[in-house]
């Protein structure tokens, strides 16, 4: 049963994607590999904004898929910087999607937490800059 609810978090996305029937599986749900990938995209948003400059997905410490996506689903992104580290940033992914555009509604598919750390412009880890 997915889990519904009223409105999208209160805050911007990161990223808002529609999914193509080029994303489907056999099965006709978008491809999980599709979605992770959405997700780090995500994710790595605000970990460049956190570390100023260029950052690398090093780990994924949890992904969770709790319903599958749709074609014609609107799927929204929502990241935010939960910890940091010296060179890394630990970021939050919850992802929602707007189905039935006559009759809508809003289930959170998917929630990930991701770790990046800033590198420099040869790949090698740098420290974070101060500052939020």
């Amino acid at each position: 049963m997915a889990e519904r609810i009223g409105e999208l978090p209160d805050r911007q996305p990161i990223l808002r994607v529609v999914p193509m029937p080029s994303d489907v599986n056999p099965q006709g749900d978008v491809f999980g590999g599709w979605i992770m990938a959405q997700v780090d995209v995500a994710g790595a948003i605000p970990a460049m904004h956190r570390a100023r400059g260029r950052v690398t997905t090093v780990t994924v410490n949890s992904f969770l898929f709790r319903q599958p996506v749709s074609v014609g689903d609107v799927v929204s992104f929502y990241a935010e910087v939960v910890a940091t580290g010296r060179t890394s940033i630990t970021v939050k992914v919850e992802v929602y999607a707007e189905r039935h555009p006559a009759e809508p509604i809003i289930v959170k598919v998917t929630e990930a937490v991701l770790t990046y750390v800033a590198i420099n412009q040869q790949g090698e880890k740098r420290q974070l800059p101060d500052g939020p």
